[in-house]
């Protein structure tokens, strides 16, 4: 049973990543989600190939799916009376309205709050936006490299001085599909808390928010200190032997996290082929060890960079302590994990192109929830206006005045 949201209705009226990942996750769940487009472009995640940001294959937009599965499309003018007055009595069958446009935005198009509530007084309504809805800097624009990365201080904390610049963020649309993630979660505390108390709440997601929460251990010891954040100096011994990690022969790296190096230390040592190092004076205490623990790195740096990971995967596969292979996205797709749970799923354009995408990361019942594709733009417009009641000369009369698509 994955569609926990069957019966739950959103209209959405956003673009790009961070809010429509958010409606695409509450879709894989089962909701249906009304997509409203521009009128003429569409979202604008359509055109990204041509932005130069990212390189997006022409036979799946794979960019476009992963916040967009499963929806229906409908292109409209909010710029219009007539427009707007569609929005309106879809609204007014939604449970749940969802937008990323700034106050200002949302003044002139005449979508906010009271908006949208005279026309369903119980929607819940939802706004993400990039530092937040209150504070100089809330009528703002910002994408997720921006709020989420460079300014919360994650950047920061993967940053050193030999790089010589600002490491940018490990993956498009990562701190947006994380605070989609966030979003949909306000969502269905939301709806919890209506079905609950017949109260309708106003739900706000910021991505400078969720970066700060990311960074939230960070963020608390440094104001517990009084000192930022920052990586340790590339030169510095680890005070723990058994976090951290280290190359084999073939180029690969492996992952240790072993907080309790007193205990794992001999059973690592056997792992390896060299029992006797679990009964060196120097290292025979979990004391010891972290205190000669720049001879127990150079040790293990020589041992594991002697042999070839899949030697290391056979050797390492009954230690109990924690480790894993560092991997690339297209290691991780196949990890058999990955595989197991489901975390990727099999999907196809409208077109029929296949391509993969990762799955809803919560799961029900022990079942990786199925994404759908993405519309193609307006798929939907015609029947979701039927489904208003309006009959096709009125249909047709509104695309030939540009109201609809």
């Amino acid at each position: 049973m994955t569609a926990v949201m069957r019966g739950v209705r959103v209209l959405e009226v956003a673009e790009h990543t961070f809010v429509p990942a958010a409606s695409a996750l509450l879709a894989d769940w089962g909701a249906e989600v009304i997509k409203i487009e521009h009128v003429e472009r569409g979202d604008a995640m359509r055109a990204l190939a041509a932005t130069g940001v990212a390189v997006v294959p022409t036979s799946a937009n794979v960019l476009l799916e992963h916040s967009n599965r499963g929806k229906r499309s409908v292109g409209l003018d909010l710029g219009s009376e007539a427009g707007r007055e569609i929005l309106y009595r879809l609204a007014a069958t939604c449970d749940v309205f969802l937008t990323n446009k700034l106050p200002a935005v949302r003044a002139k198009l005449k979508i906010d709050v009271e908006e949208i509530r005279a026309h369903n007084p119980g929607i819940i309504y939802v706004r993400g936006t990039g530092q937040g809805e209150r504070g100089p800097e809330a009528d703002r624009g910002s994408y997720d490299s921006l709020a989420f990365w460079s300014r919360t201080g994650a950047a920061v904390g993967v940053m050193r001085p030999e790089y010589g610049h600002v490491p940018v963020p490990p993956a498009p649309g990562f701190g947006d599909s994380l605070g989609a993630m966030t979003i949909a979660g306000g969502i269905m505390g939301a709806l919890y808390h209506r079905e609950r108390t017949g109260e309708a709440a106003v739900v706000d997601v910021s991505l400078l928010g969720t970066g700060m929460w990311a960074m939230g251990q960070a963020l608390a010891l440094s104001l517990l200190l009084d000192i930022p954040w920052t990586p340790p100096p590339a030169g510095a011994v680890r005070a723990n032997p058994l976090s951290g990690n280290y190359q084999t022969k073939d180029g690969t790296w492996l992952a240790f996290t072993c907080l309790q190096a007193g205990k794992y230390w001999p059973l690592l040592c056997e792992a390896t082929g060299r029992p006797e190092l679990g009964a060196d004076p120097r290292f025979a205490t979990h004391e010891s060890l972290l205190a000669h623990s720049a001879d127990a790195i150079a040790i293990l740096r020589d041992i594991f960079a002697d042999r070839p990971l899949a030697e290391w995967r056979e050797r390492l596969a009954s230690f109990t302590g924690q480790w894993t292979v560092v991997q690339n996205t297209l290691e991780a797709a196949a990890d058999p994990q990955t595989v197991a749970n489901g975390y990727v799923q099999e999907c196809a354009t409208a077109a029929g192109v296949p391509f993969r995408l990762a799955a809803a990361p919560v799961q029900y019942d022990e079942q990786p929830a199925r994404p759908g594709r993405a519309p193609t733009f307006n798929e939907h417009g015609d029947d979701v206006l039927a489904e208003l009641g309006l009959d096709w000369d009125s249909i047709l009369d509104l695309k030939l005045r540009g109201v609809v698509a």
